[in-house]
């Protein structure tokens, strides 16, 4: 142990609350959470922070990141940066998932996974899902379960778009194939499995994936449908998904066209899933940051493109707690413990003993970030 941090009198929310407390960390964990603990004297190197005043929180989960890189759709032009790592500490995001999207032609997992490995090396968590939009998926062992079983860092199936005029169309059949490989080979290495479904504009919403896990044995727990609160119908369906025992995700990047064209803001979506009454431990906000969000003139042509921010993610926190009357924990969940659980992270989402001390501090009156700890290192 080279050095003890002391995080002293902090509002602790794990996310739930817990009081006014400490927190001990060393080589990136958390060694111990409680009121008055006092480490000088255990005759190692001592960092002591102040938190007075500021709420103390799992750094975020953000379970959709183009960090590779997204967009294209316009042509080699409108293709999206790489995320810097610097980019997501500033945003409070110490985990993320990265996804491949639409393009699987110009991109690849083997940049996606040399990307997610870079952001390791500045303390961040990053996972990878293998395949992308389409069917059968791009691979990089040659199988779905191969990659999952043989990969570490990838954790998951996905984005596969049902929907969406750039899917695959695929069928209720070709899902649950995929739903089946991507569920063991999470099996053979201890991995969720869980397949991430990108949901577009068509009316048919979520029937395929009800079709896929009613005609066979996939259980709608695998699948995670995102774009959720594209428009108000696939909303409602949405809400209908999770009461029959599925999840879904909320994204928090957004322009005012996309509202002005009936997108309901990730911070709404939340409240009034809330106020229906389902359980947040069902419903995710992610970023889809990178990816590439477009202006239109009323024409409906295009006047530019800019990317998606993954700072959106805490910005919808802050907003659903300000402007829609939903409790800093619940906020924080959906965020942070929420898709830890879903994406089977049993060590971030939370602050206990033995969890990775992935962590931001927020000011209490204004909720502003203060700083993002990834592994310990700030």
């Amino acid at each position: 142990m080279s050095e003890l941090i002391w995080i002293r009198d902090a509002e602790l929310m794990s996310p739930h609350p817990a009081g006014r407390g400490d927190v001990l960390i060393a080589n990136g964990r958390v060694l111990a959470v409680g009121e008055g603990l006092d480490p000088r004297g255990c005759g190692v190197a001592l960092r002591t922070i102040d938190a007075a005043g500021h709420y103390l929180c799992p750094g975020l989960v953000d379970s959709l990141v183009h960090f590779g890189g997204g967009g294209g759709e316009g042509g080699f032009a409108t293709r999206m940066p790489p995320l810097a790592a610097t980019t997501a500490l500033a945003a409070g995001v110490t985990t993320m998932i990265g996804a491949l999207g639409t393009d699987d032609v110009t991109r690849s997992h083997a940049d996606l996974l040399a990307c997610a490995r870079a952001l390791a090396a500045s303390g961040l968590s990053a996972y990878v899902l293998t395949g992308s939009y389409q069917v059968p998926p791009v691979t990089l062992t040659g199988s779905v379960r191969g990659d999952l079983a043989f990969i570490p860092e990838m954790i998951g199936l996905g984005e596969i778009a049902i929907a969406d005029h750039r899917g695959s169309q695929p069928s209720a059949a070709e899902l649950a194939r995929l739903a089946s490989d991507a569920r063991v080979g999470g099996m053979l290495a201890g991995k969720a499995g869980t397949v991430l479904v990108h949901v577009g504009e068509a009316p048919e919403g979520l029937a395929l994936l009800r079709e896929a896990s009613a005609r066979w044995p996939v259980p709608l727990r695998q699948w995670h449908p995102t774009h959720v609160n594209r428009h108000a119908t696939l909303l409602a369906d949405g809400f209908a998904f999770v009461r029959d025992g599925g999840s879904i995700d909320f994204t928090t990047s957004s322009t005012p066209d996309f509202v002005a064209a009936g997108e309901v803001p990730a911070a709404r979506a939340l409240a009034e899933a809330l106020a229906a009454g389902l359980p947040v431990e069902r419903i995710t906000l992610s970023s889809d940051g990178q990816a590439s969000l477009p202006h239109f003139d009323a024409q409906g042509r295009l006047l530019s493109l800019e990317v998606a921010p993954i700072g959106s993610l805490l910005g919808s926190v802050r907003d659903a707690v300000e402007s829609h009357g939903v409790a800093l924990a619940t906020a924080l969940a959906a965020a942070t413990s929420s898709p830890a659980a879903i994406w089977g992270l049993p060590r971030k989402g939370g602050i206990a003993a033995g969890m990775d001390a992935d962590l931001i501090l927020l000011d209490r009156d204004t909720l502003a970030l203060r700083w993002t700890m990834a592994h310990g290192r700030l």
